[in-house]
């Protein structure tokens, strides 16, 4: 859906001594931008943003976020009510179609997920030519790219097919997932099963084995639909904005998830979780010195960062990382487990919170600092923690494609640059140079 835009207000800008006015929008949220679309076209000038820090790329009414105030809602819904009251399956509806499910369109949407879940039997043998140690990663993005040679209904219209394609990822990277683990363990894979529900159905294709049924228990199922929910979109981050780009050029929905899929799989984005877990093996590997770490984290030429902590956009506590923790000493507890690393996570969240240092650069706990511990808490190793992120991710970037597909102003994504190289230079002929 793509509402109209506000643009009474006006800008001006000075180059040169002549006046340019620049049309002001504002989002329904109070959101200002300039809008420099004809800049370079009027002035001769373009902008220079590195990052994108303060670039907006599209208009969108999918996801807003107050990062000074730590809000996060989906379609108008805060964030909060979503992860209490709702499945992963209903917010994966209410961010492709843009309103929640009633009971009717809800088992519709169940029933599309349940016919979807299997791969096709071809595809199987994919996962014996990867070598033993390769990286779920990419085999998730290889398996997902793969896709669109089995399903190339969205060949003719892109859109026409989109909520069967739609429930089609959505069903079969769960899948694709849970047997990517099955082959890296050596395990029979375990299909998907038609009483279960999506969470319980992939946790029983991870963890069920035949000499040892897997009992799927409620809370666990709760949790992981919590985890999947908070991580379903996220405005203009770097992967989202990947799956934009790349669709951008008129590519199907399967390549573009795949390009979102490798974007996330980067360190600095969708890895930070498993950073945060290895951080904390350190310290407790190092008899739980909290203050070298601490010292080490506040030294500007020592590379160690505190993982877990500050956010681009947020200057507060990140609202995912408050429901997150909760949760994670809520399922520890039910599941009688006592996490050395929970309670290091926990120190080193208490030092930081009234630590000058941490509190004036707004280092606070994000979402990936009490992920991992959850993930840990329930089976999921530690290499498999960016694919969870991806399995929650999944929605956003559908509906964030979808969007982009829609909006009659999309245009290629080409970002310019300002060249700093050579001016032209005299050619040498080969004999001639030194």
């Amino acid at each position: 859906m793509t509402r109209k835009i506000h643009t009474e207000r006006t800008a001006e800008l000075k180059i040169d001594g002549k006046t340019y006015t620049l049309p002001i929008i504002e989002g329904s949220e109070g959101d200002r931008a300039i809008d420099i679309s004809r800049l370079l076209q009027e002035t001769g000038y373009m902008t220079l943003d590195t990052g994108y820090k303060n670039t907006g790329s599209c208009a969108s009414t999918i996801t807003y976020l107050d990062g000074n105030k730590g809000i996060l809602r989906y379609r108008g819904y805060a964030i909060e009510e979503l992860a209490e009251k709702c499945s992963f399956v209903e917010v994966a509806y209410l961010l492709i179609h843009d309103k929640l499910p009633n009971t009717e369109e809800l088992n519709a949407f169940k029933s599309l997920l349940e016919r979807f879940a299997l791969i096709h039997e071809d595809m199987i043998h994919f996962f014996d030519h990867f070598p033993s140690h390769a990286s779920p990663m990419s085999i998730l993005s290889v398996m997902v790219n793969s896709l669109c040679n089995y399903y190339p209904e969205m060949s003719d219209d892109p859109l026409e097919n989109i909520d069967m394609t739609a429930a089609r990822l959505i069903s079969k990277i769960r899948t694709i997932a849970a047997f990517s683990y099955k082959k890296s363990m050596g395990h029979p894979l375990v299909y998907p099963r038609h009483d279960l529900s999506y969470c319980g159905n992939f946790l029983n294709m991870m963890f069920d084995k035949p000499v040892k049924p897997y009992t799927v228990r409620p809370e666990v199922v709760a949790t992981l639909n919590k985890l999947l929910i908070l991580h379903a979109d996220h405005e203009q981050n770097c992967s989202t904005s990947t799956v934009r780009l790349v669709g951008s050029a008129g590519v199907n929905l399967y390549a573009s998830i795949a390009a979102g899929i490798n974007a996330l799989w980067g360190p600095l984005h969708g890895g930070a979780n498993e950073a945060v877990i290895q951080m904390l093996e350190a310290i407790h590997a190092d008899n739980n010195d909290f203050e070298k770490y601490i010292n080490k984290a506040k030294d500007k030429n020592d590379p160690f960062r505190l993982s877990g902590f500050g956010h681009r956009v947020y200057k507060t506590y990140d609202p995912r990382g408050t429901i997150i923790k909760k949760a994670c000493d809520e399922i520890l507890t039910v599941l009688n487990i006592s996490d050395p690393l929970l309670d290091i996570a926990r120190k080193l969240e208490e030092i930081a919170l009234s630590d000058e240092y941490f509190i004036k650069r707004n280092l606070y706990p994000n979402v990936d600092f009490y992920s991992g511990i959850i993930y840990r808490a329930i089976g999921i190793p530690t290499n498999m923690f960016t694919v969870m992120f991806a399995l929650g991710r999944l929605p956003g970037w559908i509906a964030q494609w979808k969007e982009m597909r829609e909006d009659p102003s999309t245009k290629i994504g080409r970002p310019r640059q300002v060249y700093v190289g050579e001016p032209e230079r005299p050619f040498i002929p080969l004999e001639k140079r030194d």
